[in-house]
């Protein structure tokens, strides 16, 4: 039996997974942005150990956020799950002064992995639309740029691959991947999207517990339990580093070695 964080877990995908991982024997620690939303995922997810409270959009929160999984022992993964979607129509400043989308999407992801005692596995949540993302780096706090929401949504799921290969590259003994879910209806996907709802979930589950060989492997990009081509510019291990350094400089927290 494996033992699982999942962020962004009070809803949609991450909740599903739970669900899953429940059913499968594993255990579950949920999270969720604030108590009573955490209260009602534990009342949705019968059988979770518990949940950690955070909103992940503030460096502060989820440094916290870390600090309390660490208080819960050691895991066997963690899912990165929780995400903004791509319709902010203006650019939403954190506490912290930068883009919403980005704090929540790429910068808390950074701390948590870099902050939560090291787990076996790693899963980071992308999306098809990363191939679309600014391999630049360039203005990555959206100060110069006018915004545009979709693009600012597609560069952060280029980041969380580029993490996750980062991690893959860093960690050797860590199983790091990163995977997209496809255009599912939940609330980020909206009612309309044409994807299998179903199929949503199961690759970030089989990722973090399965022993098939085929998800123990690391630095890989996956859709529907399947490896897919992810943007090249992911690869690129300068790339990785340049996006380690700014999400380093922009939460303060330094990525063991």
């Amino acid at each position: 039996m494996a033992r699982v964080f999942i962020t962004g877990s009070s809803d949609g995908l991450g909740r599903m997974a739970a669900q899953l991982l429940l059913e499968q024997g594993h255990g579950v620690v949920l999270h969720a942005r604030n108590q009573p939303r955490g209260q009602e995922a534990l009342s949705l997810v019968p059988g979770a150990e518990t949940v950690v409270i955070g909103d992940l959009s503030s460096i502060a929160q989820t440094r916290n956020v870390a600090k309390q999984v660490n208080a819960l022992g050691s895991f066997d993964a963690v899912i990165h799950n929780a995400g903004i979607g791509y319709r902010e129509s203006q650019r939403i400043a954190t506490e912290d002064g930068l883009p919403h989308v980005f704090a929540v999407n790429i910068l808390a992801p950074y701390i948590l992995t870099a902050l939560i005692q090291r787990p076996k596995r790693l899963v980071y949540l992308s999306s098809g639309l990363h191939k679309g993302g600014d391999a630049s780096l360039k203005d990555l706090a959206w100060e110069h740029r006018p915004w545009q929401g979709q693009q600012a949504y597609s560069d952060t799921k280029l980041h969380d691959v580029l993490l996750a290969f980062a991690i893959a590259r860093r960690w050797p003994d860590v199983l790091s991947n990163a995977l997209e879910p496809g255009w599912v209806a939940t609330k980020m996907g909206g009612p309309g999207a044409p994807d299998d709802l179903d199929a949503g979930h199961r690759t970030q589950v089989w990722l973090a517990v399965s022993t098939d060989p085929a998800a123990m492997v690391t630095g890989e990009y996956f859709f529907h339990l399947r490896p897919r081509t992810p943007n090249p510019a992911a690869r690129d291990a300068d790339r990785q580093e340049k996006l380690l350094e700014a999400c380093k400089r922009f939460s303060g927290v330094d990525l063991p070695t």
